[in-house]
């Protein structure tokens, strides 16, 4: 949280646009090339972005929040360099720019590292909840990397995200328990538990801590969260991972879901330009009528707004696509301008950010419905309430 916080005051100080429009660059460049791959259409013209200097620290500074960094080094490599966004000296190959290469490059490792350790961990929940027989599905992570990238380290994950039903939630945290996982702190509290309907786990032992999140629910008060819950559980597919097929929301509901992910770090003001491209990759995987189809899903979940908030964000971050999602997309939070959502995705530390009131985008994510926005809100409001008796500081 303090490097966190140290990158959004060395960024709030610079403002960094440029940087920001290069990494913007990089993302849509490395969209384009996977589209012209898959079309077997010729490159395109080089991106536009220019400026006298650029701050190697504020582009990864940038990339590192948004868990874009692996995106940025695969657009820069495989590239022609006629296409490259433009780098400073000249505008030199990536390979003469040395300390951003080293830095993407060992952002790369880390991450390699990090998600081989949460696949391991995986495996070993995997086991001790199929041989008990509890129903659960993995959510996000390494595993929907390979699914959206065919690379299981695009993003850094940390934790182990698996959702099971209210009904068997005690169920899976007494089994997580037998094999070394304990509650973590303050989400053991009534807030945690109740309101975000999920809970922290942890191991300890070996070069780090093993990390859990076990999830009910999948939206925290304050935006909608899916009519059913249990709809994950029973739409699953199967994943093979080292030999072993293990439980995967639907492509639907990995889209769904990325959604819901950005929705809430747009909440509370995080950036999620990584949350954005998984929204990208999901949509461009559907159809014509696969579309219709997922926008049904949504509706029927009581998402459809929250899906096209995300579908707008990937749009004004990565350009548009032209398709029936993104012609719906262009209705929601209407008021907002693209230069501002834009600024909300990928640099919300942005001083000059003109942020709209949550009760407005949870309003406009209710569909504008009254009935459901006062239901929305009381909720948020018994949420913030609960957390201010059960998470203070001497709680």
């Amino acid at each position: 949280m303090a490097l966190q916080e140290s990158s959004y005051e060395r960024l709030r100080a610079g403002e960094c646009a440029y940087e920001t429009a290069y990494v913007q660059a990089c993302l849509r460049l490395f969209f384009a090339a996977d589209t012209r791959a898959a079309m077997g259409e010729k490159p395109m013209a080089a991106l536009s972005v220019s400026s006298p200097t650029l701050s190697v620290s504020s582009i990864t500074d940038i990339a590192r929040l948004n868990k874009v960094a692996t995106f940025v080094l695969k657009a820069l490599c495989r590239a022609p360099a006629s296409e490259r966004p433009p780098e400073p000296s000249e505008w030199p190959e990536l390979s003469q720019w040395p300390e951003l290469s080293q830095w993407l490059d060992a952002y790369r490792r880390r991450t390699v590292s990090m998600n081989s350790s949460c696949i391991m961990d995986s495996m070993a929940i995997h086991e001790v909840l199929h041989d008990r027989h509890i129903d659960f599905v993995f959510l996000k992570g390494p595993f929907q990397q390979h699914l959206l990238y065919g690379d299981h380290f695009m993003k850094p994950s940390g934790d182990v995200d698996i959702l099971v039903s209210p009904t068997g939630f005690s169920e899976a945290r007494d089994a997580l328990r037998s094999i070394g996982y304990q509650v973590a702190g303050k989400s053991r509290s009534v807030w945690w538990v109740r309101f975000l309907g999920e809970q922290h786990m942890i191991r300890e032992g070996g070069s780090k801590p093993s990390t859990v999140d076990l999830h009910y629910r999948l939206q925290q008060p304050g935006s909608p969260s899916p009519r059913d819950t249990d709809g994950f559980l029973r739409r699953k597919r199967s994943v093979e991972i080292t030999g072993e097929n293990v439980p995967f929301i639907s492509a639907s509901d990995t889209l769904l879901l990325s959604g819901i992910s950005v929705a809430k770090a747009l909440f509370n003001r995080e950036p999620c330009a990584g949350y954005v491209c998984d929204v990208r990759a999901s949509a461009s995987r559907l159809g014509e009528a696969d579309q219709q189809d997922v926008l049904d899903h949504a509706a029927e979940q009581g998402l459809a707004d929250t899906l096209l908030l995300g579908l707008r964000a990937a749009d004004v971050l990565l350009g548009g696509t032209a398709t029936l999602l993104s012609e719906r997309a262009t209705r929601v939070l209407s008021r907002i301008g693209d230069e501002d959502l834009l600024n909300m995705v990928i640099a919300p530390w942005l001083s000059s950010l003109r942020w709209p009131q949550r009760r407005t985008v949870l309003w406009e994510l209710c569909g504008r419905e009254p009935v459901r926005y006062l239901a929305e809100a009381g909720w948020a409001a018994s949420a913030d309430l609960s957390r201010r008796i059960f998470e203070r500081p001497d709680s």
